[in-house]
């Protein structure tokens, strides 16, 4: 099958889908207005970079995506987010079209206007399917319009590459190790975290909190931490390529995301932390409640409760015997609902039911 990507190349779920539907023998295209990123693509892959940015850019490059869409002839056009790209397709006007919805681009995006409502309606109404990574985000999208066609494609874990390297439960130090990968913005409850790991700490104080990642409220959080005398304990541990994860999670004893919005509508980082067997602490935003069975895989708390949260983590870190059940758990959940392959396979039969529409 020849399919064009529409969709940022600067994200890994983008550079994930591309190589792993290449890696199938599918000829696959990149189109995108964002320059590639650290995460590579394969050499099966073509990436095509416009040079327009920004909001504006998903109109002018109507012609050029047109054009290229043109001369490539593929069997299927998948865009991937509603609004920008969902912008871009519909005037494009390809058919079959799949259009993947991410998250912001159906949980925020319409509540910012009528107009940006009304264009995100539009853009679904255009496509000839629509792809959700969960049944909440879709359900979300209902609020607004029924799509003619919808599937369910979640993201899932390569289980070779995200599993656990040490036996579970098994305790190297009297340290427990707390750790996140997110990036470091508002909506994902890095404060919350740290506010819940002080906390905690005060019952537990073998706590060691990781966080890994980038973003604008770095300085605020550094801040935070000190604020609260934590910074013996606490360390930032900055960004590190897709590929160095599966390590990473291997050194946690309990993985959190405390997530404060909805639009965290899938939790990737959660099911590759349960991949590894780690147990999870997780908000009850739509997407990581989704992919958390609460007791069993780990626990799910209110959004914003910083008592709850601290709670769980003390109930974890003092229960070995309770982490390895939680984790095996986890591992197992994953096998059964959230691998790679099943993931690509998934995909697949959506592109080749949008093609028979």
């Amino acid at each position: 099958m020849k399919i064009v990507l529409l969709s940022p190349a600067n994200s890994i779920h983008t550079v994930r889908w591309a190589n792993g539907l290449a890696s199938l023998g599918h000829v696959v295209h990149v189109i995108s207005q964002q320059c590639k990123s650290e995460n590579e693509f394969s050499d099966l892959v073509t990436v095509h970079t416009l040079t327009n940015r920004g909001a504006i850019g998903y109109y002018l490059m109507v012609p050029f995506v047109r054009k290229l869409v043109r001369s490539i002839s593929p069997d299927l056009l998948n865009v991937h987010y509603a609004s920008g790209y969902g912008t871009t397709a519909r005037l494009v006007g390809f058919s079959p079209t799949l259009l993947s919805v991410w998250g912001s681009d159906i949980y925020d995006f319409p509540l910012i206007s009528f107009l940006h409502k009304n264009l995100l309606i539009k853009n679904i109404v255009s496509a000839d399917a629509i792809a959700s990574t969960s049944f909440c985000m879709l359900k979300e999208l209902q609020k607004y319009v029924e799509p003619k066609h919808a599937f369910i494609t979640p993201f899932g874990v390569d289980e070779k590459e995200f599993f656990p390297s040490r036996t579970f439960g098994e305790v190297q130090s009297d340290v427990i190790t707390i750790g996140t990968v997110k990036a470091l913005e508002d909506k994902y409850g890095i404060d919350i975290l740290i506010k819940s790991f002080a906390l905690a700490r005060k019952v537990n104080n073998n706590l060691v909190l990781k966080i890994y990642g980038k973003g604008s409220q770095k300085k605020a959080l550094e801040q935070l931490v000190n604020e609260l005398d934590i910074s013996e304990f606490v360390t930032f541990e900055g960004s590190v390529p897709h590929t160095q994860v599966p390590t990473i999670l291997n050194t946690f004893d309990i993985y959190v995301a405390l997530s404060k919005l909805d639009s965290e509508s899938f939790g990737v980082a959660i099911v590759e932390a349960s991949a590894c067997g780690i147990p999870v602490i997780v908000s009850d935003a739509d997407g990581p409640k989704e992919v958390t069975l609460d007791g069993i895989t780990g626990f799910v708390v209110p959004k914003l409760s910083i008592s709850e949260a601290a709670s769980k983590l003390i109930q974890l870190s003092s229960s070995a015997k309770l982490r390895k059940e939680m984790g095996e758990n986890g591992r197992k959940h994953i096998l059964e609902n959230y691998t790679w392959k099943s993931s690509l396979e998934t995909m697949i039969a959506a592109y080749n039911k949008t093609k028979s529409l």
